[in-house]
C-alpha cells in the first residue's frame, strides 16, 4: 500500500505560470504590460463614469462597479507574479493564502452578480423603456450595487472557511500562479467530499445557475422585444446595446464552469492555469475594450475629455 507523505504547511510555494528559466524575464515583462492595460483600461471607464455627467445612468454605474470588480480581481491574482520576480521569494504564507483564495472567490461572484444585475437594467431599458427611470432610480441601483458586493462576499465564505480548516497537506507547493481552490484540493490529504459537494451544489446553483438563469431569462425578453421592433436600424440599435454585455457574459460563465464545475479527474492542473489566465486576464481587458471601442457614448465622453484638456492646456500657456 502506498503511502503519502502528510505534513501541516505554515506557507506555499505558488510556482507561478513557467519554472524555465530563460521564460521568466518574457513572463514578468508580459503580465506586468497586461496588467497595466487592465487598470489603465478601467480606470479609464471609472473616471469617465464619475466625471461625464452624461454617463451617470444606471448601465455606466454598473459598468463602473464592473471596472472597480475587474481591477481588484486581476489584482489579487497577479500580483504574485509580479512580486516574486522581483523580490525572487514564491512562497505565501498559510494566513496570507486563504485571503487570497477568499477575495479571487469573492470578486468572481460579483463579478457575475454584476453583470446579472446589468442584464436587468438592459432588460428594463429595452422592454419597459416608459418605466426604466422610474424602476432603475438612483436608490435602486445603489441597493443592487450594494447587494452585489456584499452578496458576493457572503457567498464564497463557507468553502473557503472549510478549507482553512484542511489539516494536513502531500506538499505545499501550488502549481499555480496564485492560491486557487482547484491547486489546493489537489495537493490536501484531508477528506474533501463534503466540500466537494457544497462547491457543486452551492457553486452551481447559487454562484453559476441563479444568475446564469436570470440573465438568461432576461435576454429572451429582450430578444423577442427586439424582433418586434418594425424598424431595422431601431433592432440594429437595440441588439447594438445589449452585445457588449452579452460577450463579457458568455467569456466568463463558460470559463468559470470548466474552471471548477468539471470532474478533477477530467483537467490537469495546466489546464486549470490557462482558464485562470482567461478569467483573470481576457475579461478585464475585454470589458473596457468593448465598451470603449464599441460604445458611443463613452467615446464621446473621451473626445469630451480630450478637447476640455486641450482647452485648459492652451490656456495654461
Amino acid at each position: 500500500m502506498n503511502t503519502i507523505n502528510q505534513t501541516m504547511v505554515t506557507y506555499f510555494i505558488v510556482r507561478g505560470i513557467s519554472n524555465v528559466p530563460d521564460l521568466q524575464v518574457p513572463v514578468f515583462l508580459l503580465v506586468l504590460l497586461i496588467y497595466l492595460i487592465i487598470l489603465g483600461g478601467n480606470m479609464t471607464i471609472l473616471l469617465l463614469v464619475c466625471s461625464d455627467h452624461q454617463l451617470h445612468t444606471p448601465m455606466y454605474f454598473f459598468l463602473a462597479n464592473l471596472s472597480m470588480v475587474d481591477m481588484s480581481c486581476s489584482s489579487v491574482s497577479l500580483h504574485k507574479i509580479l512580486t516574486s520576480f522581483i523580490s525572487g521569494d514564491k512562497s505565501v504564507p498559510y494566513l496570507a493564502c486563504m485571503v487570497q483564495l477568499y477575495f479571487f472567490g469573492s470578486l468572481t461572484s460579483d463579478e457575475l452578480v454584476v453583470l446579472t444585475v446589468m442584464s436587468y437594467d438592459r432588460y428594463v431599458a429595452i422592454c419597459n423603456p416608459l418605466r426604466y427611470h422610474t424602476v432603475m432610480n438612483q436608490k435602486v441601483c445603489v441597493l443592487l450595487a450594494v447587494i452585489s458586493w456584499i452578496g458576493g462576499f457572503l457567498q464564497v465564505l463557507p468553502p473557503v472557511l472549510m478549507v482553512s480548516n484542511f489539516s494536513c497537506y502531500t506538499s505545499n507547493e501550488i502549481n499555480h500562479f496564485f492560491c486557487d481552490l482547484v491547486p489546493l484540493l489537489e495537493i490536501t490529504c484531508d477528506d474533501t467530499t463534503i466540500l466537494q459537494i457544497v462547491i457543486f451544489t452551492a457553486g452551481l446553483l447559487l454562484f453559476i445557475m441563479m444568475p446564469f438563469l436570470f440573465t438568461f431569462v432576461s435576454y429572451i425578453f429582450i430578444i423577442t422585444t427586439i424582433l418586434k421592433i418594425h424598424s431595422s436600424s431601431g433592432r440594429r440599435k437595440a441588439f447594438y446595446t445589449c452585445s457588449s454585455h452579452l460577450t463579457l457574459v458568455i467569456l466568463l460563465y463558460v470559463t468559470i464552469s470548466v474552471q471548477y464545475l468539471t470532474p478533477r479527474s477530467n483537467k490537469s492542473t495546466d489546464s486549470n492555469k490557462l482558464f485562470s489566465m482567461f478569467n483573470t486576464v481576457l475579461v478585464p481587458i475585454v470589458n473596457p475594450l468593448i465598451y470603449s471601442l464599441r460604445n458611443k457614448d463613452v467615446k464621446s465622453a473621451i473626445r469630451r475629455k480630450l478637447k476640455w484638456c486641450k482647452m485648459i492646456a492652451q490656456l495654461s500657456t
